[in-house]
């Protein structure tokens, strides 16, 4: 009867397309766009949150039902397992830029990395030897064996099913921005153009960048060169004019007693300047070495920007100076050097500076003396400091010998 009725017939088909063009929801096109960067806004800060910075790096701890609600979250927006992205993550630190790293753009190219770095990924989870040594203390209970592991794929399709159950044909789309979302921010963004382009605070043993100030879009991951200088930081931001939005929301977690942060950026001290840099002063610097780096290289700035006010050396020469001549020697590209040795030529008090900031970098690199050796060498960079005749240098040295750990 049912069947035979050609209104009823029509009605149900009406119904049907209906469904398939509002869903449940029946939300319009803003509404679409805007509950799209939600979801993924949520993702993200999952990754960062969770995977990155509780999981991969245990720089806070989050109580069981935050972190099991961001488990459950990426199984439905990503299908990535915890212990195969901790695992990977850990790697690239431990061999990053050199052989073995999963996603390094300097080993792989930036194209690769930038458009394929989701495949590398998927490589690397496929490697037994990374999972047994870096994968350790990831969740190993029942839930994360029976369902998040076991069955990682399913999670996406019940989301499709979501999606379109709520938004009707448009939730595909939504759908689809949702699972290209962490493969174009995550292994495009930060594991390529984070390596690649951008500012940098800190002179890390890595070529790692920062893409922007602002850490908002991909949860504070944009500043990943403040990341690789201090890896086991809950916080990601270092300067006042940085803005780590993951830092806000373990900050609203913690005050909710739902996070416990572990560690923190160090911050140097000081207090009254010492007759001479002894022990004590050795292990602040050392302890802070990267911001008493940093400090050097905003030295050589103001002085090179003095000296190049009135210098007559061709432009092309000055602005490879002011990139590369702060930086460690084994960074600067050799295409580079030849600019480099005509500006240190053309710069005697730069050309000082440069060779003083090698002779202090290798206080902390010569790990074969003793602590005894090591102060008595940084207090004699500190009187050679002190009595070059350059102020700013003079200025840093006294700065150094106030440090406190």
């Amino acid at each position: 009867m049912l069947a035979s009725d050609p209104g009823t017939l029509s009605t149900l088909w009406n119904g049907v397309i209906q469904f398939l063009a509002d869903g449940l929801t029946g939300a319009i096109w803003w509404q679409m766009i805007l509950i799209t960067l939600v979801l993924t806004h949520i993702t993200i800060a999952s990754v960062t949150i969770y995977l990155h910075r509780h999981q991969a790096h245990r720089s806070m701890d989050l109580h069981p039902i935050a972190s099991h609600f961001f488990r459950f979250w990426l199984w439905l927006t990503t299908g990535q397992v915890t212990k195969e992205w901790a695992a990977i993550h850990r790697k690239h630190h431990a061999k990053c830029e050199r052989e073995g790293d999963p996603h390094s753009p300097h080993v792989f190219g930036i194209k690769t990395v930038f458009w394929k770095g989701a495949e590398l990924y998927r490589a690397e989870s496929k490697n037994p030897e990374t999972m047994a040594r870096y994968g350790h203390g990831t969740p190993d209970d029942w839930i994360e064996r029976n369902l998040y592991t076991r069955f990682s794929a399913h999670g996406v399709g019940l989301m499709l099913i979501i999606n379109v159950a709520l938004f009707g044909v448009a939730g595909l789309s939504i759908w689809a921005v949702q699972m290209a979302w962490i493969p174009i921010t995550a292994a495009g963004i930060i594991n390529g153009i984070g390596h690649w382009w951008g500012y940098r605070n800190f002179e890390a043993t890595d070529a790692s960048t920062n893409v922007s100030p602002w850490g908002i879009l991909i949860g504070g991951e944009e500043l990943h060169n403040n990341h690789h200088t201090y890896p086991t930081s809950a916080k990601l931001s270092v300067k006042p004019y940085e803005f780590d939005i993951g830092w806000m929301y373990i900050s609203i977690l913690r005050f909710l007693g739902l996070a416990t942060v572990k560690k923190l950026p160090p911050k140097m001290a000081f207090g009254e300047v010492r007759p001479v840099a002894d022990e004590k002063t050795l292990e602040a610097i050392i302890a802070n070495r990267y911001e008493v780096m940093a400090g050097y290289a905003r030295q050589m700035r103001g002085v090179f920007k003095h000296e190049a006010a009135t210098a007559k050396v061709d432009a092309g020469v000055l602005k490879t100076a002011s990139r590369w001549l702060h930086r460690d020697v084994e960074k600067i590209p050799a295409a580079a050097m030849p600019q480099i040795t005509q500006a240190r030529a053309a710069f005697p008090v730069l050309d000082k500076m440069v060779v003083m900031r090698e002779e202090l970098r290798q206080i902390w690199l010569n790990t074969s003396l003793s602590r005894e050796q090591l102060a008595a060498d940084l207090q004699a960079w500190c009187r050679r400091a002190e009595e070059s005749g350059i102020a700013a240098l003079r200025e840093f040295s006294i700065q150094l010998r106030s440090a406190r750990a």
